[in-house]
C-alpha cells in the first residue's frame, strides 16, 4: 500500500482495528472483554494510543464502538466497523426521526433543549434532578470494575426498584413498562447497571465506615438542643436575656406564629448546620438560617461509641462524602444548558 508513503505501518494499524472492532461483541455484557481486547491491540501497536468508546444505545442491550487513534503526523483518526446493518451508529441515531426529542403529548413534541432548560428552571429551587443524572455517571465509572452481580443480587435491585413505585404484581410490573414504553431487555440493562452500583456503594461503605468515623467522630454525638427559627428581632430579643436558653424554653411554653421552636435529641449530623459542631452549653445565633434566622443553645452533647449501628451511619455518610467529592471534581458538561 502507498497511500501513506510517509507512514508505512499506519495503513496497517487501521486495517487490524477495523478487524478489531468487527470482532467485540456488541452486547452490554460484553463490553469490559471489549476493553481488554483493545488494550492487549493497544500494547502490540502503542503509537496508536487507542482509545475505545462505547455507545450504549437507550432501551437496548446492544452498544456500539469506535476506536480512536493518533494520526502519525499529528491528530486523530476515529474508526467505526458495523458488521450487522452496515450503518454506522453516529449515522444511525442522528438520522432518527426522533433522536432529538423527550416526548409528544397530544402531538406537542418536546425537544431534548427544551426539555433541559425546563429542568434547570426547577433546578433553581431543588437540583435533585440534576444531581442524580451526575450521580448516575459518577457511580456508572466508579462501578465498572466491580464483579458481575449474582442473580440474587439482580433479583434484589429489581424487588427493590418495584417496591419503590409500588409495583406488587406481575400485572403492576408490565403496566408501567408499558407505559413508560420500556422494553423488557432495557429493564434487565437498567437492573444490571442497579446491582452494580450497589455493589459498589456496599463495598465503599463497609470499607471507609472505621476511617470516616474516627475523622468525624464528633458528627455522632448524641446532642440536645432547642432552637429557634424566626425573624432576626425576635430572636435577638431573646438572645438578650440573662438566660437564653430559659428564653427559648419559654418561647417553647408560650408558642406564637412568629417562631418556629424545635427541642430534639439528635445525632449531631442532623441538626441545623450551625448547632452541629456547638460545645454543650454553648447559644448560636441569631445567624441566617434558610430564608429566616436561627438562635439556639445546645443542653447537652455525648459522644458516641463505634457500635454496629453507628458505623453504618459512618458509611452511608462516607459515600454520600465520596459522591460530593467526585462532583466537585468531576468534568461536566450540560450539552445543552
Amino acid at each position: 500500500m502507498t497511500a501513506f508513503p510517509a507512514f508505512p505501518e499506519f495503513p496497517e494499524t487501521l486495517a487490524e482495528a477495523v478487524e478489531l472492532l468487527r470482532g467485540l461483541s456488541r452486547r452490554h455484557t460484553g463490553v469490559p472483554a471489549a476493553h481488554g481486547a483493545v488494550a492487549a491491540w493497544r500494547a502490540t501497536r502503542p503509537a496508536s494510543r487507542a482509545q475505545l468508546i462505547v455507545d450504549a444505545r437507550p432501551g437496548s442491550p446492544v452498544v456500539d464502538y469506535d476506536l480512536l487513534l493518533d494520526h502519525p503526523g499529528g491528530g486523530t483518526v476515529a474508526v467505526t466497523a458495523s458488521v450487522e446493518d452496515g450503518v454506522p451508529w453516529t449515522v444511525d441515531h442522528s438520522t432518527h426521526w426522533a433522536a432529538g426529542k423527550v416526548l409528544a403529548v397530544d402531538g406537542q413534541e418536546l425537544s431534548v433543549q427544551t426539555a433541559l432548560l425546563t429542568l434547570r428552571a426547577l433546578a433553581d429551587r431543588d437540583r435533585t434532578v440534576h444531581d442524580d443524572l451526575i450521580d448516575y455517571c459518577v457511580l456508572t465509572l466508579a462501578s465498572w470494575e466491580e464483579p458481575e452481580p449474582s442473580q440474587e443480587e439482580l433479583q434484589r435491585a429489581s424487588d427493590d426498584f418495584r417496591r419503590q413505585r409500588g409495583l406488587h404484581s406481575r400485572a403492576d410490573m408490565l403496566r408501567w413498562l408499558e407505559e413508560v414504553q420500556l422494553t423488557p431487555g432495557a429493564y434487565d440493562n437498567h437492573l444490571y447497571s442497579l446491582a452494580k452500583m450497589r455493589g459498589f456503594r456496599t463495598r465503599l461503605e463497609a470499607e471507609s465506615a472505621r476511617a470516616y468515623f474516627d475523622d468525624h467522630a464528633a458528627e455522632f454525638d448524641q446532642v440536645s438542643a432547642v432552637w429557634a427559627v424566626g425573624p432576626e428581632p425576635r430572636l435577638i430579643e431573646l438572645a438578650g436575656h440573662d438566660d437564653p436558653l430559659a428564653a427559648l424554653a419559654g418561647a417553647v411554653a408560650s408558642p406564637s406564629g412568629e417562631l418556629a421552636v424545635h427541642v430534639a435529641d439528635r445525632v449531631a449530623s442532623e441538626l441545623p448546620a450551625p448547632l452541629r459542631e456547638a460545645a454543650e452549653g454553648v447559644t448560636v445565633g441569631p445567624v441566617p438560617y434558610r430564608d429566616a434566622f436561627l438562635l439556639g443553645t445546645v443542653r447537652r452533647r455525648r459522644p458516641t461509641e463505634p457500635s454496629p449501628d453507628t458505623l453504618a451511619a459512618a458509611g452511608r455518610a462516607a459515600f454520600s462524602a465520596f459522591l460530593t467529592g467526585r462532583r466537585a471534581e468531576a468534568k461536566i458538561e450540560w450539552y445543552w444548558l
